[in-house]
């Protein structure tokens, strides 16, 4: 990528010889053109980043996001677990945190303070070995930190509300900020993080353990995980929120989708509010599949469920100015 003036790029050309109209501030980190973004997320499906963002620090990336043209959308993407990345790919820069943010250090005896890029199971891990309870239930959880504070994430009775402190926070202005838990808005799967904000660091608080008893209930965690959900295949983890007085995975069964299939995606058999690329799937088949349950529930039940799983980007058909192919 050759750089302009002051290190600025061009917009890619969209394989029409239309060039998107925006450039790019120079970065420290790595920045990568058309990037594919199917292995990078857990349904194996999917098309590419218009800008795929690596930054080296919270500074390479607040500098980026400050002089970046406000227009240029931005999306933060994790272990890429609970996504569905639309066949015509994301247009604008999408931001992911690696190395250098996926660090977990205990501040005292209750308290961790965790980079935006650190998995779940590294935070309990560190939790564990530092002897602090109450943080567990990060085991399960297949993302990261910058995840669970934004979508509040949660299983087996917690949820990231119940130990968050504060997490720092770049705005997508490049401002960074300090925000606590009741700053965030909290309600179940949703929080009101600003779009295009990137989530740096986060520090929770749990209360004294023993690290072997710690450890017990991580191994129960694990050993439940293993049992129920398809853990071994290409998947997006829980596909629906629970709605009031309801769970998911019930009303899915009860309206005869277990083992539904449309193109190369299909409804767990293990668990039905999982949804399974079983090898070819396009992410148009997922999201579809995922809409006809919708249907089905809502006939069967009543119950219109709405999606947990994240869907971004462009249809297929789509390109990165918007228009039709």
């Amino acid at each position: 990528m050759g750089g302009g003036p002051c290190g600025c790029r061009d917009g890619p050309d969209d394989g029409d010889g239309v060039t998107t109209a925006f450039a790019l501030p120079a970065v420290r980190g790595t920045l990568k053109a058309q990037a594919p973004l199917a292995p990078l997320v857990w349904f194996k499906a999917g098309g590419a980043a218009q800008w795929l963002f690596e930054p080296r620090d919270a500074d390479d990336l607040s500098a980026f996001l400050r002089d970046l043209d406000p227009s240029v959308p931005v999306m933060a993407l994790g272990l890429g677990s609970n996504l569905i990345v639309r066949d015509g790919g994301v247009p604008g820069v999408v931001v992911r945190l690696g190395k250098p943010f996926a660090k977990v250090e205990a501040l005292d005896a209750t308290t961790l303070i965790c980079g935006g890029g650190a998995s779940g199971i590294l935070v309990s891990s560190t939790a564990r070995d530092a002897g602090v309870a109450g943080l567990e239930f990060l085991r399960s959880i297949p993302g990261t930190v910058g995840g669970f504070v934004r979508m509040n994430g949660g299983a087996y009775g917690r949820e990231t509300c119940d130990i968050l402190v504060e997490c720092d926070v770049i705005l997508r202005s490049g401002e960074r900020v300090t925000l606590s838990a009741a700053d965030l808005g909290y309600t179940y799967r949703h929080s009101t993080l600003p779009a295009g904000a990137v989530v740096v660091s986060a520090t929770f608080r749990g209360h004294p353990g023993e690290p072997a008893v710690i450890q017990a209930e991580m191994d129960r965690i694990a050993a439940a995980r293993e049992e129920s959900q398809p853990l071994r295949s290409k998947t997006g983890g829980s596909t629906f929120k629970n709605p009031d007085g309801h769970k998911a995975w019930a009303l899915v069964d009860d309206a005869g989708c277990r083992g539904l299939a449309l193109g190369g995606a299909q409804v767990s058999e293990k668990h039905t509010n999982f949804l399974l690329n079983t090898g070819d799937a396009t992410s148009a088949d997922i999201e579809a599949l995922g809409e006809e349950v919708r249907r089905r529930v809502k006939a069967k039940s009543g119950v219109e469920l709405e999606w947990e799983i994240q869907r971004v980007g462009l249809s297929a058909d789509d390109d990165f100015t918007g228009a039709k192919k």
